[in-house]
């Protein structure tokens, strides 16, 4: 059976968060997409992101692996407890751990793809994966841990 891609997360989540908060006309405005395996998103640099000359900036970077990572791991544990995502009572996971390998410089230019994966749940803990590329090139990569929290 084919699945098709849910979201955007953030609109089924609404929230203020700088990376992925739909509220925040701030923040990033990342927009994923959950098919049950894995979370996808494009997101498109702007100049005041850059590194240097035509690089995007490192953190920028991270904060998108945050954000989106995190994103991929709620919506898994919706569909473990067998509830649509982001119903009442809501499911929030925080950033325990960030580990960010950047392969080669992120061109600035034009939109940039992440990908994650929820490796495991277990208890509180979380550990996903993802990658970022452009054009198909992957040029940073990242394992994140994430706990479980309530009453946020």
């Amino acid at each position: 059976m084919e699945r098709t891609a849910i979201g955007p997360l953030q609109e089924l989540m609404r929230g203020v968060c700088f990376g992925c908060g739909s509220e925040n006309p701030h923040g990033h405005q990342i927009k994923s997409y959950w098919d049950g395996d894995a979370a996808t998103m494009r997101w498109t640099p702007r100049p005041h992101h850059t590194a240097g000359p035509g690089m995007l900036y490192g953190g920028v970077i991270a904060s998108l692996f945050d954000c989106h990572l995190a994103m991929a791991v709620v919506a898994r544990a919706y569909e473990i407890e067998e509830r649509e995502i982001g119903a009442e009572p809501r499911i929030h996971f925080v950033t325990a751990n960030l580990n960010v390998d950047y392969l080669k410089p992120t061109p600035i230019e034009g939109p940039v793809d992440v990908t994650a994966r929820v490796d495991l749940i277990e208890g509180r803990k979380a550990r996903v994966s993802g990658s970022l590329s452009v054009d198909g090139v992957e040029c940073a990569r990242a394992r994140a841990l994430y706990i479980r929290v309530s009453g946020v």
